[in-house]
């Protein structure tokens, strides 16, 4: 009998466990994104965060949790986390970035990373969007709950297109957002 209820406990606790990792979005490298769409193109979702952000936190927590947000994230993006802080280089389209003002043990904030600033992003946290060919749409900062994230992803994801003109992309999210209605 214990032993069946040891044989028990153990499957259970293995789908639990495969469930928790299924049930959270699929992080990856910048390195390993541009590997990826070279075999499959999709668009991208870059979290850049510090450690010591607030706001960054509450996303992980509150809104990069939520199951639905998780399901359409890994079925159409690939996504990223960056650090703006990380102190090692990171090589994106061909080009090196570092944070040459990074200090070893320092504790709080500590430098910032070039590649953040390339990619326009000057407060915590943002979310920067890119195309199938990792170039990037737009920054997008502050906090966002799931509903206002479904929003940004699902229009990037299925109405912006780099084809249109920028001048009659505003009026197209103009008219879908105000006509969005969330389901996360």
């Amino acid at each position: 009998m214990r032993l069946l209820i040891a044989a028990m406990v153990l499957v259970l606790s293995t789908n639990l466990e495969i469930n928790a990792q299924s049930e959270s979005i699929n992080w990856m490298t910048i390195e390993e994104v541009t590997v990826a769409q070279t075999q499959e193109p999709r668009k991208v979702m870059m979290d850049v965060y510090t450690k010591w952000c607030g706001p960054c936190k509450m996303m992980m927590a509150n809104t990069f949790t939520n199951p639905d947000l998780i399901k359409y994230v890994n079925e159409n993006y690939y996504s990223v986390k960056l650090d703006a802080e990380h102190p090692d280089p990171i090589t994106y389209r061909g080009k090196s970035y570092s944070n040459p003002t990074y200090v070893p043990n320092k504790k709080g904030r500590n430098g910032v990373h070039e590649l953040s600033r390339a990619l326009g992003v000057n407060a915590y946290p943002t979310i920067v969007y890119f195309d199938e060919e990792f170039t990037i749409i737009t920054p997008i900062s502050g906090y966002k709950q799931p509903r206002q994230l479904q929003v940004l992803l699902t229009f990037f994801n299925e109405v912006y297109s780099n084809e249109i003109p920028s001048e009659k992309m505003q009026p197209m999210w103009d008219k879908y957002n105000e006509e969005f209605v969330g389901t996360w």
